[in-house]
């Protein structure tokens, strides 16, 4: 009896304490400790790198556990915390269609979740893959950004998961911390050689020293579970296998958090080393060993990295290191990315300013006809004041820049259309100074485009192409606007114009005598128009061809009725002042009307004006509130197409829209 209690009792404490054991145990297996390597340098007598901890809970590296050795032989090694760096990661996630609206409904909690518990100064980017992988957004400090790109993506297509780890690598760059977290569910099915991809991955994230911390989410695929593990043993990440939305947020918060566990190990050797020689660092971090070999180059030459105030990185600890950049890769200004860029902006900006100076300070050259007809004109409106200035001789070189210009623009089919536009507008330029300002301003544009737009190959060769388009353009439209406006304004006091004729006539002067009485009393520019129809008939041309030709100047179709009025009576006989006082009242008559249908369809210009200048001025505030994104459309080909299509059907649009508001009178 007394043995079988004793056995009874004996039972109970071994179950008591196999209880008390197996909590103990349990939390061990549910808190794994992953310890990751990266930014490992070599300089002089030293070698640096960062050790990362990754686990649920706060653990640390047992100092007195971490040994070294270079070469095979043990060396002296320091632990302290990590240093202030340049920290950015990639969130590769697999939008293929396995994932389905279920998985991505997933992607979205477990990325809100990383993206609060991330450290702040954390550059985080977004990679997508699916039938293609690609940059969604480059590392950057905005969350609400990185958030967004996620939020909009759909499940569908195979999987690419190759190229996007190969295109996390290259955006992360070659310099500060750097870590990925993949979450995928199944192999790659894109590359023509899997074997061959897979190593590739692996070699470039080794040699990259990104540190991979992988989601296995809902697969058991033997092939996409070697490669992922291959992926995170590179530099000391981990799997993480995960068959929900709770066990993938619980991931991605603790890859989040490995970012604030982070130590700097210092090795020091004996005397100053060079060449390749291979590092080893063991230890214990809560209980958990870790071991890592890695081929480090020495190089004098080369400050290393993670130390205060170090403006240069050292080469990666690698097999095959490779030459890295200083200072951050984050995305580079526009000119910065590109230096080729910066230089011929700097060179075209240079050019335009000294032409601008150039056309600017230089006198406005005449021909003989311009001073001829200059002067003839100076001695018919004597009375009202000299109108031109004395023109001073212009310099050699204004000169040889003019007469290019001349020479260019002579026999041309445009340059007719253009000194007729000059001429309407009363600019004082001659086919040669106007080609000099348009070529100014081309040249500008460019500049001013290849540095907003200069992100790239791309941007910087659309930016060349719009800036110097929109160069090309601006004074055309200056030319058409000026000329327009002095033409309406000459339509608007030709009423009156004619019946200070009419009342002249009736006074009892001849017509020359009343078109003197406008050349004196008239607004302009009605006043300088009929002074030149004046001039041109005391050299001998007919009265009627002088006003003919002001009417084709001005492109006016109001004085055209005048002078087929004028014609007719020398023709058949009548009152003239009758006829032009009749001519008069209709020309108001039709202004009036004008003016009604004008005003009745301003709703609809506003309209239209409106719906022009929105999804521009809209292109310009996202370009200064979120550049990362609008950016997208000159950097990425299909954002190149969309950028097209787009202004292709805005100048469509605003045409119709013109067309529409437009009525004739």
């Amino acid at each position: 009896m007394i043995r079988a209690t004793l056995r009874r009792v004996a039972v109970a404490m071994a179950l008591a304490l196999a209880l008390a054991a197996v909590p103990a145990t349990a939390a061990s297996a549910a808190d794994p400790v992953t310890v990751g390597i990266s930014q490992v340098a070599a300089k002089d007598a030293t070698v640096t790198g960062i050790l990362t901890l990754r686990s649920r809970s706060s653990v640390r590296v047992d100092p007195a556990s971490v040994k070294a050795t270079i070469d095979g032989r043990s060396a002296p090694v320091t632990i302290k915390q990590a240093p202030r760096l340049q920290r950015r990661a990639m969130l590769v996630i697999d939008t293929s269609g396995s994932m389905g609206a279920a998985g991505m409904a997933t992607v979205r909690t477990a990325t809100a979740r990383y993206l609060k518990d991330v450290p702040a100064d954390v550059l985080v980017g977004v990679v997508t893959f699916a039938d293609t992988a690609g940059v969604d957004l480059a590392p950057t400090t905005n969350r609400a950004a990185a958030q967004r790109v996620v939020d909009g993506l759909v499940a569908r297509g195979d999987t690419s998961l190759y190229a996007a780890m190969r295109s996390a690598v290259t955006a992360l760059g070659k310099t500060g911390d750097r870590s990925i977290v993949l979450l995928s569910d199944g192999a790659d099915t894109i590359a023509a050689d899997r074997a061959k991809a897979r190593a590739t991955v692996t070699r470039a994230l080794g040699s990259a020293g990104v540190r991979s911390d992988v989601v296995q989410f809902k697969t058991t695929d033997p092939d996409a579970a070697s490669a992922l593990k291959g992926f995170a043993a590179a530099n000391g990440g981990s799997v993480v296998p995960a068959g929900n939305t709770a066990a993938v947020t619980a991931a991605f918060h603790e890859s989040a958090k490995a970012l604030d566990a982070q130590v700097q190990f210092t090795v020091t050797t004996r005397r100053t080393a060079t060449g390749t020689k291979t590092l080893t660092i063991a230890g214990v971090a809560a209980g958990t060993p870790f071991s890592f070999t890695r081929s480090v180059t020495f190089d004098a030459s080369v400050a290393a990295p993670g130390t205060a105030g170090s403006t240069a990185p050292a080469a990666p600890a690698t097999a095959a290191p490779a030459p890295t950049v200083a200072g951050p890769t984050p995305p580079l200004p526009a000119a910065q990315s590109q230096p080729w860029l910066l230089w011929l902006a700097l060179l075209l900006v240079g050019i335009a300013l000294f032409a601008g100076i150039l056309a600017a300070t230089t006198p406005t050259l005449q021909t003989t006809r311009e001073r001829r007809v200059g002067s003839i004109e100076t001695y018919v409106a004597a009375t009202r004041g000299a109108r031109s200035k004395a023109k001073t001789q212009p310099t050699a070189l204004s000169e040889q820049l003019i007469g290019f210009g001349d020479r260019y623009m002579q026999g041309r089919k445009s340059t007719k259309r253009t000194m007729a536009l000059i001429e309407r507008a009363d600019l004082p330029f001659r086919a040669g100074e106007w080609f000099v300002i348009v070529s100014t301003a081309v040249v500008t544009g460019s500049a001013l485009g290849a540095l907003l737009l200069g992100g790239g190959p791309i941007g910087g060769t659309l930016g060349l192409a719009l800036g110097g388009l929109l160069g090309l353009m601006l004074p055309t439209v200056f030319l058409h606007v000026r000329a327009n406006r002095r033409a309406r304004a000459f339509e608007r006091v030709l009423p009156d114009v004619l019946t200070l004729v009419a009342t002249s006539l009736r006074s009892g002067f001849g017509l020359p005598q009343a078109l003197d009485a406008v050349a004196r009393d008239a607004a302009d520019p009605a006043a300088k128009e009929f002074s030149r129809a004046l001039a041109e008939t005391r050299i001998g041309t007919d009265i009627a061809d002088a006003l003919e030709r002001m009417a084709t100047r001005m492109d006016s179709t109001n004085m055209r009725w005048a002078v087929m009025a004028i014609r007719i009576q020398r023709e058949v006989g009548g009152n003239l002042a009758d006829t032009l006082k009749t001519t008069a009242a209709t020309l108001r008559e039709r202004e009036n009307l004008q003016r009604q249908v004008r005003t009745l369809s301003a709703e609809g210009r506003l309209s239209a004006y409106l719906l022009i200048a929105l999804p521009i001025g809209l292109f310009f505030h996202m370009m200064m509130v979120n550049h990362e994104y609008i950016s997208r459309l000159w950097t990425n080909p299909l954002g190149i197409v969309m950028a097209l299509v787009a202004v292709l059907l805005l100048v469509l649009g605003a045409f119709w829209m013109r067309r529409v508001v437009r009525i004739e009178v």
